[in-house]
């Protein structure tokens, strides 16, 4: 199936930092696709979504380079595909068209699944893995920090309420969590219990 391509101001297109999976622009590579747009070489277009937050702009999903070279060559309305993720983690989304002829660098991957968790600590390690090229074992490790300290401010939450006499369903609701868990942290509850009193 042939993707629709459409055409739209380059001024409209913004590398959106937060969804962008690499340190920086390689401006060797800029160069590289500066001069081959200069000798009439056509590239796929590029990439983009609806920026969350400025109307009428566009977040880069993929092509960071080659916007930055129409942009050095004074290509004015570049050739693009508009998509629409339905909910899938632009982020990774742009991580996962990165794995190309340029691989993300080890740190690239590590910072890229540590943003990705951040957003989203639903994410699963598998999920992050495929979507970065790395194994479930590898973000297990980019990400273990964060995820024991977002189970251990779950775990403080569900005790506050907990030590309420809140309900677990209602604990569960105003969590956004399924009661299945909320049982699962509660029965450890003499652990953490213990564990603040030693801070005490």
């Amino acid at each position: 199936m042939v993707k629709a391509t459409t055409r739209i101001p380059i001024s409209d297109i913004i590398m959106d930092e937060e969804i962008y999976p690499r340190d920086g622009i390689d401006q060797k590579r800029v160069g590289i696709f500066a001069e081959n747009i200069r000798d009439g070489f056509k590239f796929d277009p590029i990439e983009v979504q609806a920026h969350h937050n400025v109307t009428g702009k566009y977040s880069i999903l993929d092509g960071v380079h080659r916007w930055s070279a129409y942009k050095a060559t004074g290509v004015t309305e570049p050739e693009v595909i508009i998509k629409n993720l339905d909910g899938v983690d632009p982020l990774l989304y742009a991580a996962k068209k990165a794995i190309g002829p340029r691989q993300l660098t080890e740190e690239e991957t590590r910072k890229t699944a540590r943003r990705a968790f951040q957003n989203n600590p639903g994410l699963t390690s598998s999920e992050i893995g495929k979507a970065i090229g790395r194994s479930r074992q590898a973000v297990d490790s980019y990400i273990a920090d964060l995820r024991a300290a977002t189970r251990m401010e779950l775990d403080l939450k569900i005790f506050h309420m907990n030590r309420l006499e809140i309900p677990q369903g209602r604990i569960a609701r105003r969590l956004g969590v399924d009661q299945k868990t909320i049982h699962n942290h509660l029965g450890k509850m003499p652990e953490l219990a213990n564990f603040l009193n030693t801070d005490l």
